[in-house]
């Protein structure tokens, strides 16, 4: 009796598996052609009908936080994992500070512009040859990271218009088992800019979706998906004001946020 209960679980945990294999496959499918509708059907019809760019722009993220919370629905209701989201509410009302977060898997920026109507992002430079997301991130008016000289006077302005920027310290994935290292970029701009910054943790019970995984890679339960707001930081802090003392605020602004970031075990 006990063989045959046990049997009976593993091969209802094996059609699980396959079937959260098969469901990531569909849903990822369909991520990839909801990019492309945005940007082939939505966005140029935005460019006819609204002509203030600063609203179409607005427009532009709404609809992609829209869309992302029914990619984060519909892998919820086939099963490919669970996420709950602890703070959403700071994360709407946010404005005029950086987002920073860890970054442990692919979908870390789906979850949080999922609850982040008009949030702006720092995105890596090869995103924008990628097909399926090329004019998502040229429609939301992203900022790109390879744009050196422009980028700090560009996230002044946007900060002083209200914006919220999401940015991943880290500069892509974590490696899995490995510590995190981070970049100074969150924190040169930071302090530069003078503005404060929004801690945020992102937790995985399974590895999914991480630097050293394939997306057909899924663990043996559901994963469930965490994200907590954390505190919000005083950039001005780390400085005395002295334009000279900021590359050193911006190293000691970058070991605050490793130690922020590292998730507790």
């Amino acid at each position: 009796m006990n063989n045959a209960s046990c049997s009976r679980r593993s091969f209802a945990a094996v059609l699980n598996r396959c079937w959260r294999i098969a469901m990531t496959a569909v849903c990822f499918s369909l991520f990839g052609l909801g990019g492309l509708m945005l940007s082939l059907v939505w966005f140029n019809l935005l460019l006819l009908v609204q002509r203030d760019p600063v609203r179409r722009r607005q427009l532009a993220r709404r609809s992609i936080s829209f869309s992302f919370r029914c990619f984060m629905r519909t892998l919820r209701l086939l099963g490919v994992l669970d996420y709950r989201i602890e703070g959403g509410g700071q994360l709407r009302s946010e404005r005029r500070c950086l987002i920073v977060a860890n970054h442990p898997s692919l979908i870390d920026y789906v979850m949080l512009a999922s609850v982040m109507p008009d949030v702006d992002c720092l995105v890596k430079a090869d995103l924008q040859r990628n097909f399926f997301i090329s004019g998502v991130i040229r429609s939301a008016s992203y900022l790109v990271n390879s744009q050196a000289e422009t980028l700090l006077p560009d996230c002044q302005q946007r900060l002083d218009n209200g914006d919220a920027i999401m940015i991943f310290p880290e500069g892509t994935r974590t490696r899995y088992g490995q510590p995190l290292k981070l970049q100074r970029g969150a924190a040169n701009i930071a302090v530069r800019c003078r503005c404060d910054l929004r801690i945020v943790h992102i937790r995985c019970t399974q590895r999914m979706l991480d630097k050293q995984s394939r997306w057909y890679q899924v663990p043996p339960e559901k994963p469930l998906f965490t994200v907590t707001v954390g505190q919000r930081i005083d950039s001005q802090q780390f400085t005395a004001g002295d334009e000279e003392a900021q590359p050193l605020a911006a190293r000691h602004l970058t070991r605050f946020l490793q130690q922020a970031l590292t998730p507790e075990h």
